[in-house]
């Protein structure tokens, strides 16, 4: 049995490491309900872009935009989204377990230090890798889609994904793939910032679809794709941030509990001990009595 001072050591620990992810808890906790905001805050955009898409659908011919064509798929361009932290649970490494199941030449565009290390320690290929801040700005954002969609549009890659944890819950985070380009139409994409702005969206219907769009209904569309694009990836982003959040929330607040259970069990033993000396010494006592006698 340990002496009661190397137990009172460790009780001093424990009691330590519990206060310190305690306090990671409630850091994750208020940072969760941050992200999960910013997130919802992007609903208005959403609906509003739906509905000038759905306006200019029927005045364009869709395969005049490059975002459109489809073309033989040589090379894949993944934007995979991590954390620049570890603490997370299995966050990261479910999407890295994603990330070994493709097979097909891809090359990365990594967020967050933990995915540049691994596509590095892998030797996969690393096109650029990013990282932002937990506010996401969508400046920050803005230039990984734009440096994809450089690289999908000179060749360099024949398809734009992005790979990063879906937030479902604050107990489930759920590693997923979405292709974001070539687009399949503009009426999918019209269906999904209908679904993104959530119950309240609406279509253009009666006089807004009498819109009038200056120059032309072509050139408004090729401005309002970059935009789309842009937006997909920054509401992916903020996704990632809520799960990341939610992943430490989880893992600090099992931490914490475990080491309350701990605590206890080194509290009983250390009464134990102390038990056991105090029993031992009035043995001795006895035994120092009985022999003088």
């Amino acid at each position: 049995m340990a002496s009661t001072r190397d137990i009172r050591r460790r009780i001093k620990s424990v009691k330590n490491t519990r206060q310190i992810t305690k306090a990671m808890e409630l850091v994750a906790a208020s940072k969760m309900k941050k992200a999960q905001q910013a997130a919802l805050a992007g609903r208005p955009y959403a609906e509003l872009m739906a509905r000038m898409l759905a306006a200019i659908a029927d005045r364009v011919e869709e395969a005049q935009h490059p975002f459109l064509v489809r073309r033989e798929v040589r090379t894949r361009g993944i934007i995979l989204v991590t954390t620049d932290k570890g603490l997370a649970g299995p966050l990261n490494a479910n999407l890295f377990k994603l990330v070994t199941e493709i097979r097909d030449p891809a090359k990365y565009a990594v967020i967050g230090r933990k995915g540049a290390q691994f596509i590095a320690r892998t030797r996969r290929d690393l096109l650029a890798d990013f990282s932002v801040s937990d506010k996401v700005a969508f400046a920050e954002v803005k230039v990984v889609a734009e440096f994809m969609v450089k690289q999908y549009l000179e060749g360099v890659v024949d398809t734009v994904e992005v790979l990063w944890p879906r937030f479902r819950n604050t107990l489930i985070q759920v590693p997923t793939l979405m292709p974001l380009l070539p687009l399949t139409s503009v009426r999918d994409v019209i269906a999904d910032l209908q679904s993104d702005a959530g119950a309240g969206a609406r279509t253009a219907t009666g006089n807004e679809q009498q819109m009038i769009f200056e120059p032309d209904p072509a050139t408004v569309l090729a401005a309002l794709l970059p935009l789309y694009v842009n937006r997909e990836v920054h509401q992916q982003v903020l996704d990632a941030k809520a799960s990341e959040h939610s992943a430490r929330m989880v893992a600090m607040k099992t931490a914490k509990d475990n080491a309350t259970k701990l605590l206890g069990d080194l509290t009983l033993e250390y009464n134990k001990a102390r038990q056991a000396a105090i029993t031992q010494e009035i043995l001795e006592i006895a035994a120092a009595q009985f022999v003088a006698a």
